[in-house]
């Protein structure tokens, strides 16, 4: 059997055929697409604060990405810029305990980081003096990014190389994690937790440019 990977995802306004603006889970498509393509199940995971009944259920897991983590999860005060979720944060944080095979993308890298302690830059053109890693609403930029030798991150992506990037927050500190990939303007682009099979946080979305390296990476050591 395939492993059954289970996908965090979002409520949000949605509109489809004759309905307009209800709420709806909703997921990129692309996402489901590249945990099939690295040859697992997916499984869409909506918002719950008792989400950790379905790990039962299994093999591995995708924190997607998404709005902002509410502040207060790290000590900080919202900044003007910050968009958060509480509800989503309730359902996530409750997962990212789970002793499975679990990468995050973008948000989901930043999840992760605060739930091993760390923080986050909640607006980062304040930090870096520049918008390249959100360039324009609804547009992919695109930068150099360093991995760590010997990193679970290099193991998987190869040389040094080009990501795309859509976010407008970035990890501060990692926490208890372990940074091992870093942008070209040095802000953090992957953590993980060596002391665990398979944790990995990235900063970009693999599942955009149809990379299913980080997926299959993540199927391979759930099975």
């Amino acid at each position: 059997m395939r492993p059954i990977i289970g996908i965090t995802s979002y409520v949000e306004p949605a509109t489809w055929g004759v309905w307009r603006d209800l709420p709806a889970t909703v997921l990129p498509y692309s996402y489901v697409r590249a945990v099939e393509a690295a040859g697992g199940r997916a499984i869409v995971i909506p918002p719950d604060p008792e989400s950790a009944e379905i790990l039962r259920v299994l093999d591995g897991l995708v924190l997607a990405g998404g709005a902002d983590i509410e502040p207060s999860r790290y000590g900080a005060a919202p900044h003007p810029r910050t968009d958060s979720r509480p509800q989503r944060d309730a359902g996530e944080f409750a997962l990212v305990g789970a002793d499975l095979p679990i990468l995050g993308v973008c948000r989901g890298m930043q999840l992760l980081a605060v739930a091993y302690g760390g923080r986050l830059h909640q607006h980062l053109p304040d930090v870096v003096g520049h918008e390249k890693h959100c360039p324009v609403p609804g547009e992919f930029g695109s930068h150099g990014a360093r991995f760590a030798p010997g990193s679970l991150v290099q193991r998987i992506m190869g040389g040094d190389g080009e990501v795309n990037s859509y976010h407008h927050q970035g990890v501060a500190d990692a926490g208890r994690l372990t940074v091992s990939a870093w942008a070209d303007d040095g802000g953090i682009e992957a953590v993980e937790d060596p002391a665990r099979p398979f944790v990995l946080g990235v900063q970009w979305h693999p599942e955009v440019e149809g990379d299913v390296r980080p997926f299959k990476a993540l199927v391979d050591a759930s099975r």
